[in-house]
């Protein structure tokens, strides 16, 4: 493929990766530590907030690893119907 002159522009490789909060999608880590926080300060259950947005963000970082746009294609699978469905 030939490169016309003029006609080329450098891409930083930042502008095509997704944004990662700790491995996890930036959304659902937020909405992850908000839950747990809600739980571990306004239930006052530390125990249960800590475990919760411990396996919450553990999920989301080995689902990101797999995918890192899982959160917007499952959005999508979750809102059409199937083929099938009446």
């Amino acid at each position: 493929m030939s490169h016309i002159e003029g006609f080329e522009a450098p891409i930083h490789a930042s502008l095509g990766s997704p944004i990662l909060l700790g491995g996890a999608p930036r959304g659902i880590a937020i909405v992850n530590g908000t839950i747990a926080a809600a739980v571990g300060l306004g239930l006052q259950q530390w125990l249960v907030g800590i475990v919760l947005w411990a396996v919450g963000h553990s999920v989301a970082v080995f689902a990101a690893r797999r995918d890192p746009d899982f959160a917007p294609v499952l959005l999508r699978h979750l809102r059409q119907k199937g083929y099938l469905a009446c």
